[in-house]
């Protein structure tokens, strides 16, 4: 199908080409504004306690969050002034109607906590009107700028300041990771492929990826939410694996063009039959990994899951149609104007080279190689191990964001840090509440419990402790909150921004499962319709294990335990947001399953040729060696340039990935697989007899239009 699909592009190249684009003009007008359009937020599960007590609260007392803190302050007034309390009661005041629920001041509650050290400022705990957390943020917004014309100093710190913040921060961020990799990419493309024209083409299925999936999320948000974070990995994913694709395509196009450079147009048929084949399975490989993440309940990973899906799907579409039409149009003068000085001399390259020498020295020591390179990557992923987990509070930003330097005033000024649990209490009578707000204030570590409002049978309570709220300690303490019983008759739901994290861990922890299935099922009957084995993908997944938890062990080094902050700018919070490996464990496990079936098909193809196993091997990693490192160098640019981020899990899912992008492209497809290969030896092809015999009649084989090898070629099983 491949190789018919090849033959109709090159028959309709001027019109495949002039359809690609015209597309790729409309998407652009579609996805105009993209990001003004999506959603903050989105780490919690509906179905949760916590995401129950918020909506409970709401519908019964309206919003009583705490949704931000505004701090007024003054070098010269002290807050029992009466000039200072007229005038931080004027500034709310102002504040335009429809935005505020509820604001509470010191002077209303008399709460210490409200009240700085100095008593020259205090904090209004504000919540919002509204339903959603869009809602929440555009209340933000329309209250920042009217308490920032008060005459007293105003700073704004809590979650929405937060999420501004961050929103903002990711916008700035995706521009600059743009900038930053665009021209090292082209820049590294044009030392790769020797030629400008050549190196223009990644850029070209680059930005019809990238344009593309921004217009599908455009569309796709109009059915359901979607989150600010999904451009970010459309921009990761589609530009890196659109580079990935160009590379793998046009590298085979050039090969071939040098065995048949009479018949320019049979050449590129057969790149299609070939390395086409090669990038279809990959996108599919990766699509389904993505995938893996629409189990999830929480909007942001969803979102992720939908970014990436459609990034990688449109830059196998481009790869397809509109990069094939491209060359079809080109022709030998694919290679025009070259880069005298990086010419090298012998044409096509051999099969024995430099490539080929180190597979074979692995293959001649295969059970040291293997044993040295797992203890390796082991020892590298040994910090996993201690892993604490948290979710997203204010050390996320930059140290000079204003709401990270507003929080840390909080933290400072106003009595140290604090954390706080509602309590909704339903059915309960006058004794028992006050006997189970006596129980809760037995809790370790609790050191205020009071009614925030109440109506009928329903009560709001306030539980109050010291220290993070995304500490270990402070998840602890909503559990126990959790395991106090609730008065006979009466039900009791404990939420807040602590127990949003408990709840994440336990939600994630719960689709984990189901995610890992999908990846790995998926995988391997991709990988066996690929390759006709069943030995192969179990190990191509166990491979990818490999390379992925080194990486984890990377980041939890350096963003959990604090290792390199300074060198990398950002505050160590003492834990791993939780969605962050959920996420780097379906982009990794998907890209480096995109080199396990470029270097796997070329050592298939060799196979069905040869019968060597050992010649299979040296020849696969030869002929795509120099391509899958530069795939990788070129990936890991647009991926690094994320670590640049100034919001710290971006900063930690572009160093992570860029990690495990260099090892797999490396130490993995360099040493182990080709270790793993000569040990296992014709095992590599094994599948039961008649798994052998279908795939022999129906697998998907690169360069079909070849005689494909006999069947006793292949162990077979019983």
């Amino acid at each position: 199908m491949i190789e018919r699909w090849g033959a109709l592009v090159v028959r309709r190249a001027v019109v495949v080409l002039l359809v690609g684009l015209g597309l790729t003009a409309a998407a652009a007008i579609a996805g105009i504004g993209l990001e003004d359009k999506l959603d903050a937020g989105g780490f919690d599960d509906p179905s949760s306690q916590s995401a129950r007590e918020l909506a409970d609260e709401r519908a019964t007392f309206g919003n009583r969050s705490v949704d931000a803190i505004v701090i007024f302050s003054s070098k010269d007034a002290k807050v029992t002034d009466p000039g200072f309390r007229a005038e931080v009661e004027r500034a709310m005041a102002d504040v335009p109607d429809g935005t505020i629920q509820s604001a509470q001041t010191w002077y209303d509650v008399q709460d210490p906590s409200m009240l700085s050290k100095d008593g020259h400022a205090t904090a209004v705990y504000v919540s919002f009107e509204g339903e959603t957390q869009d809602d929440f943020a555009d209340a933000f917004e329309r209250m920042e700028p009217v308490v920032e014309e008060s005459s007293l100093d105003v700073d704004l710190a809590g979650p929405y300041a937060v999420y501004v913040d961050v929103n903002e921060e990711t916008k700035a961020d995706l521009l600059r990771a743009e900038l930053v990799s665009m021209p090292i990419v082209l820049l590294l493309s044009l030392v790769i492929f020797r030629s400008v024209v050549a190196a223009l083409m990644p850029l070209l299925v680059g930005l019809v990826a990238v344009v593309g999936a921004r217009a599908t999320i455009a569309g796709l948000n109009e059915l359901v939410n979607v989150s600010i974070f999904a451009p970010n990995i459309i921009t990761l994913l589609g530009l890196g694996l659109a580079i990935d694709y160009a590379l793998f395509v046009v590298s085979r196009f050039r090969e071939e063009i040098a065995r048949t450079p009479d018949d320019t147009r049979q050449a590129l048929v057969r790149t299609m039959a070939t390395a086409g084949r090669t990038v279809a399975f990959s996108a599919l490989t990766v699509a389904a990994a993505m995938s893996s993440l629409l189990v999830f309940p929480q909007t942001f990973l969803k979102s992720i899951g939908y970014g990436g899906i459609a990034a990688v799907l449109i830059a196998m579409v481009a790869a397809l149609t509109v990069l094939p039409a491209t060359l079809a149009l080109l022709g030998k003068r694919i290679d025009s104007l070259r880069i005298p000085f990086l010419q090298r001399a012998g044409g096509v390259e051999s099969d024995h080279g430099a490539w080929a020498r180190l597979a074979r020295a692995v293959m001649r020591r295969p059970v040291m190689v293997a044993l040295g390179v797992v203890a390796l990557l082991l020892v590298v992923a040994s910090p996993f191990l201690g892993v604490k987990w948290g979710s997203v509070d204010y050390r996320v930003l930059p140290d000079d964001t204003p709401s990270h330097q507003a929080s840390e005033r909080l933290n400072t000024e106003f009595g140290g840090e604090r954390s706080t649990a509602n309590v909704l209490v339903k059915g309960a009578d006058e004794t028992a509440l006050a006997s189970y707000t006596r129980s809760l204030e037995g809790v370790d570590g609790v050191v205020d419990v009071r009614p925030v409002a109440s109506e009928g049978d329903t009560t709001l309570l306030r539980a109050a402790w010291e220290g993070n709220s995304q500490s270990s300690a402070s998840q602890q303490v909503v559990r126990d909150l959790r395991a106090v019983d609730a008065p006979d008759g009466a039900e009791a739901l404990v939420g807040g921004l602590t127990a949003d994290t408990v709840d994440l861990a336990e939600s994630v922890g719960d689709h984990l499962p189901l995610m890992g299935l999908i990846v790995v099922g998926v995988m391997l009957v991709l990988l066996f319709l690929a390759f006709g084995s069943v030995v192969l993908p179990l190990k191509a997944v166990l491979m990818n294990a490999f390379s992925i938890t080194a990486s984890f062990g990377v980041v939890t080094w350096i963003f959990s335990d604090g290792h390199l902050a300074d060198l990398l700018g950002f505050t160590p919070q003492g834990f791993l947001d939780l969605t962050n490996p959920i996420v780097m464990l379906a982009v990794l496990f998907g890209l480096s399953m995109d080199y396990e079936v470029f270097l796997l098909s070329r050592v298939r193809e060799q196979w069905d040729a040869t019968g060597d196993n050992d010649l299979a091997v040296q020849t696969g990693v030869q002929k795509t060696g120099r391509i899958i490192t530069s795939a990788a160098l070129l990936l890991g640019v647009v991926i690094g340039a994320f670590s640049l981020s100034g919001v710290v899990f971006m900063k930690m899912l572009g160093l992570g990935m860029l990690v495990a992008i260099l090892v797999d492209a490396t130490v993995v497809r360099a040493l182990l697989v080709p270790a793993t290969m000569k040990l296992l030896g014709r095992w590599n092809w094994w599948a039961p007899a008649p798994l052998a015999r279908w795939w022999e009649r129906y697998g998907f084989r690169e360069g079909a239009d070849e005689d494909p090898a006999p069947v006793d070629r292949v162990p077979a099983g019983v």
